[in-house]
């Protein structure tokens, strides 16, 4: 009887799928790290041997690459943690970084963009979309703050003058990012509607862009610490998090009708939301929200990186072609954040900056993520072999990344914090 009722239960097939998921990303993770890999590769190449499984045995392995369910469940864990990168830094942290910060930042998008856009004319076929060949450099413009600030806290030098650089260039280094995302899906959807280059419509699609932005930095820094303060007069219980979330959500709604990425707005909302804005809500429940947010990002984030992997055509990965082009794309990112490490200036270890900045991590693969979801003539803008090359690419930048910053970071002398940030 409880099989029947398993059977005609339709959730029942949602609760095993997230089953599996949960496990395959946890299995990935831990062999990852014993391997001294991040976790999110791991997770990222079990969902590649999903997908391949799903090749190998047809019917017989759930597809989740084209599970509505759980293309949902995935693009909330994005949501999420992007919200939680955000919390990471605040608008003064930004603003007190320094000009080197500003100076690696922007050449970290400059430069791989450049690169990304001569890999993808070596290697696609004439003909090819201008929206693809910018997506592929948007996707190398990427950088992980997560993983290389755990390198440098492993090493002791988070607190360093290039480990302060790192952060706050890496940081810059998402927003730029972020408005190169928006401008290639502004080019994708004029593409898909004949318009061709849309000068005048990209414009005020970055316009919009950067007021939302604008406007969330400012007036919602104002509005947010009288948004919580009413709150705390509520005499219920576990306040914070439904309503930080409840923010954060509301932003990414906001963000999206300006023609923004849901993402944008989540991470807008962590950095608006300060530490002084919470305070007396985080005193009354005995926990900051970072915390709180912490196991929905260990739980929802990892459901979105396993996706990434299982939506990679395997047979597309496993071509000469396309790996060739991923270790060429891989390789000029890896030469093009490693350069903008020069942009730190004198007194700064510029190769340990450059080496701090390779690493895409988590942040690359919401681009892929965001760029399979988009279209273009009625097709996915990127191709199963293309996604795979980038696939490729960002596992190996994310892979060479810590490993240069802890070689580089160990051999040099002891970090002086005094050093001038520029």
């Amino acid at each position: 009887m409880i099989q029947a009722l398993l059977v005609a239960d339709p959730l029942a097939g949602t609760l095993a799928l997230l089953a599996l998921m949960w496990i395959a990303a946890k299995v990935g993770g831990e062999i990852a790290v014993r391997m001294k890999m991040p976790a999110v590769a791991g997770e990222l190449i079990a969902g590649l041997a999903w997908a391949a499984a799903v090749k190998a045995w047809p019917g017989s392995v759930p597809d989740i690459g084209s599970n509505a369910s759980m293309d949902l469940l995935g693009n909330l864990g994005v949501i999420v943690l992007m919200f939680a990168v955000g919390l990471e830094s605040t608008v003064p942290q930004m603003l007190k970084v320094g000009l080197a910060s500003l100076r690696v930042a922007v050449l970290g998008v400059a430069l791989p963009m450049g690169l990304g856009l001569l890999g993808a004319a070596l290697f696609l076929p004439k003909g090819t979309p201008l929206a693809v060949d910018l997506f592929i450099g948007a996707c190398l413009c990427a950088t992980s703050i997560g993983i290389s600030s755990q390198v440098l806290k492993e090493v002791g030098q988070l607190d360093s003058a290039e480990g302060r650089v790192i952060v706050g260039a890496a940081v810059m280094d998402d927003v730029l990012g972020l408005l190169v995302l928006v401008a290639v899906s502004g080019i994708a959807a004029a593409a898909t509607a004949g318009t061709g280059l849309p000068l005048g419509a990209l414009a005020k699609t970055l316009t919009l862009a950067l007021l939302f932005l604008g406007l969330a930095l400012t007036l919602g820094r104002f509005a947010t610490p009288h948004l919580f303060k009413l709150a705390d007069r509520f005499r219920s219980e576990q306040l914070l998090l439904p309503l930080a979330l409840g923010f954060a959500f509301f932003l990414a709604w906001l963000g999206n009708r300006a023609g923004l990425a849901t993402i944008v707005g989540a991470y807008a909302a962590g950095l608006i939301l300060e530490p002084a804005h919470i305070e007396s809500l985080e005193r009354r429940e005995r926990h900051s929200l970072e915390d709180l947010v912490h196991p929905l990002v260990m739980v929802l984030a990892p459901l979105f990186f396993v996706l990434v992997g299982a939506k990679v055509d395997p047979a597309a990965l496993l071509k000469p072609s396309t790996l060739l082009f991923g270790v060429v794309l891989a390789a000029l990112g890896v030469v093009g954040k490693w350069v903008a490490g020069l942009g730190a200036g004198k007194g700064f270890r510029w190769t340990a900056v450059g080496w701090g900045m390779v690493p895409r991590g988590e942040v690359g693969f919401i681009f892929v993520g965001v760029g399979d979801a988009l279209m273009i003539h009625g097709k996915p803008l990127l191709s199963p072999e293309v996604s795979a090359a980038i696939v490729t690419a960002l596992l190996l930048t994310t892979l060479l990344g810590p490993v240069g910053l802890g070689w580089d970071l160990r051999r040099t002398a002891t970090p002086n914090p005094s050093l001038s940030r520029g």
